[in-house]
């Protein structure tokens, strides 16, 4: 593929037709993602006789997960955003030197990480909520997920510069590789070979390895208009494009950094009120959200490069009209979301597990967790725009408030107020409705003065942060 793949069509072609082009495929391959976690637990989730308890301690290893995503946003998202808007600036050899700094930068972060994590791992899964059930699952599980973590950087990092970089149907391709082979390596490891959770994990660690080798080759050919550079100098790093890239990371960085922080304190709370299988339900009811927000990311996948290029490009109509599609689609797909999981929770439920009272504890919470969920695909859209188009102080203030704010402290104060578990599952549609309002308000002002621009206007003309 040489110059003439350079994706100008995301500057012409009909807004509706670039939503479907681009988002299609990374709905495919954030929703075969979120199969892909989802696979993991319900092999996990069937172990004979340990399978509920392997189900929480695989739910405690969520935050540990989440830092270790929080730094491989912190570097993939910022290079992604990035590289969008320099291709629509023409800028393709800045362009290149970002992609040559994420790898660096993602192996960096990745090795730090491990290292960390290795260290203390038993101190930090016991702070996370773990028992002396569920310790050794989570242990067995998280040492071979940290011994594979600059895999899982670089692996998901450059699947998103695949995609921003105008080649979104191999990011998808990749994506779907990952998760059917993780679903026929699974049983094999767990089962087969009796290797239990710890099977588990190295299936997932595999498969991104060997996904990570062709993308690496991919971008290492030297007629691709964006590549990597054959010799030791890929491996410089350019502190003034990595100090760019790193705040435009920063905002999803904290989100997840924040997820965290939450997911702490979810777990300490329900193994309080609830005991382990409590946790275990949250792991179940997680892995069910996450495959309709994911599909949402997908959108925001799809949305990121259009919107990234129009606005370097300055071309305001388009970004004002790729917004508004993308977040009238990620409603609706909320909104089925909430129709899943108020109406038919068991039937969800049942795939992870047969354990009846986890079953119970994991209908419930999934009913009272998501029962204003259709308004949360509106809010990942919003900011994920902000995002999209380098305001980075209104993205974080977005990312954190729903997290931090708003559901932190009701997760600390309502469960001691209702004396049950049932404050934990009810601060989740408190806190989406108090930073839905927030989102709206910020959402307004953006597309106020987006409309004040006229297609070519320097957007600095109405501050730095529009």
């Amino acid at each position: 593929m040489g110059s003439t793949a350079i994706p100008t069509e995301l500057g012409t072609k009909p807004i509706g037709a670039l939503i479907r082009q681009y988002a299609v495929p990374g709905i495919i391959a954030m929703t075969a993602s979120s199969l892909y976690n989802m696979v993991d637990s319900v092999y996990i989730g069937h172990i004979p006789d340990v399978g509920s308890l392997s189900i929480a301690g695989l739910a405690i290893t969520f935050p540990l997960m989440n830092i270790s995503t929080a730094f491989g946003t912190l570097v993939g998202v910022g290079a992604a955003t990035m590289i969008s808007v320099l291709l629509g600036q023409k800028n393709y050899k800045v362009a290149g030197k970002v992609l040559s700094n994420e790898v660096t930068l993602n192996i960096l972060t990745g090795l730090v990480f491990t290292v960390m994590t290795l260290l203390w791992m038993d101190p930090i899964l016991r702070f996370f909520g773990a028992s002396d059930a569920t310790l050794p699952f989570a242990r067995d599980y998280m040492t071979v997920i940290a011994l594979g973590n600059i895999i899982t950087h670089l692996y998901f990092g450059l699947n998103s510069v695949v995609r921003s970089s105008g080649n979104p149907k191999l990011a998808m391709k990749l994506t779907l590789f990952t998760v059917v082979s993780n679903a026929i390596l699974d049983p094999v490891f767990i089962y087969v070979l009796d290797m239990g959770i710890q099977g588990a994990a190295l299936a997932t660690v595999l498969c991104q390895f060997m996904s990570l080798c062709y993308t690496l080759w991919y971008f290492l050919d030297p007629e691709r208009f964006l590549h990597l550079p054959r010799s030791p100098k890929m491996f410089r790093v350019d502190w003034k494009i990595a100090k760019d890239s790193l705040a435009i990371g920063l905002g999803p960085f904290l989100m997840n950094l924040a997820s965290c922080i939450v997911v702490l304190f979810i777990n300490q709370q329900l193994v309080k009120w609830g005991g382990d299988l409590a946790i275990g339900a949250y792991g179940i009811v997680n892995r069910l959200v996450f495959l309709f927000v994911m599909i949402v990311m997908g959108f925001n996948q799809g949305m990121q490069p259009i919107a990234g290029y129009n606005f370097g490009a300055r071309q305001y109509a388009r970004v004002r009209d790729v917004y508004v599609k993308t977040a009238l689609w990620a409603t609706l797909v909320t909104t089925l979301g909430w129709v899943v999981f108020v109406f038919l929770p068991q039937t969800a439920v049942n795939i992870f597990t047969n354990d009846p009272v986890l079953m119970e504890k994991a209908s419930r919470g999934l009913q009272k967790m998501n029962v204003v969920f259709p308004i949360v695909g509106f809010q990942m859209v919003t900011t994920n725009l902000f995002q999209c188009l380098g305001m980075v102080r209104k993205s974080i203030l977005l990312s954190l408030s729903r997290q931090l704010l708003f559901l932190l402290p009701c997760i600390y104060l309502l469960p001691a107020l209702l004396e049950s578990e049932n404050g934990v599952w009810y601060s989740f549609p408190i806190s989406d409705i108090v930073s839905a309002l927030l989102t709206g308000i910020f959402a307004a002002g953006l597309l106020r003065k987006l409309g004040r621009l006229k297609d070519g206007d320097d957007p600095s003309i109405l501050g730095s942060q529009i």
